[in-house]
């Protein structure tokens, strides 16, 4: 039932309750876990006019450069996370932002790790949404991929950024 058919439901039987104005699919979150299940970070996903704000906070990452994508299927079965299927792309597009026929609508900058393996980092993906065309809540799901390497932003299907290192599935 949507916030505004609830109000209406409250205003007509006298009740007295609070209500959120946001939807459910307004928010999404995801837990980043490497292959031996340890939790590297997790991202908070809020849908916003212009497409979907990314907040990922990494608490335990390796250090370096390393690929950050969306990935077609919410499954993350380690040790390789292939389950997660390849780079979100309802669109059928190249990948990369330096190719012209590019990117996949889960393509995302390269994250920049310190030393400390901390980091907080917010990206705004105006390809995808939580809610209508281009769902990351659709019915098999989606997943956040951190690889190992930094993606070269044009070599099809995913920027030669290596292995998986840390998945988690994207939901409501």
């Amino acid at each position: 039932m949507r916030p505004q058919t609830i109000a209406l439901a409250a205003v007509l039987t006298g009740a007295l309750f609070l209500v959120s104005p946001a939807y459910a699919a307004d928010q999404a979150s995801a837990v980043l876990k490497d292959p031996d299940g340890k939790e590297l970070g997790k991202a908070t996903l809020v849908a916003t006019p212009s497409g979907t704000l990314i907040t990922l906070t990494l608490t335990a990452a390796p250090p370096g450069v390393h690929g950050f994508h969306i990935h077609t299927t919410g499954k993350c079965e380690p040790p390789k996370f292939e389950s997660a299927g390849g780079h979100f792309n309802p669109d059928d597009s190249k990948h990369g932002f330096l190719d012209a026929e590019g990117p996949h609508a889960g393509d995302m900058p390269n994250i920049h790790v310190p030393e400390s393996g901390k980091l907080t980092v917010e990206m705004l993906n105006a390809l995808v949404s939580l809610s209508g065309e281009n769902t990351l809540l659709d019915d098999d799901g989606t997943a956040l991929v951190l690889h190992e390497g930094a993606d070269d932003y044009k070599s099809d299907p995913a920027g030669h950024a290596g292995g998986r290192i840390a998945c988690g599935v994207i939901e409501p």
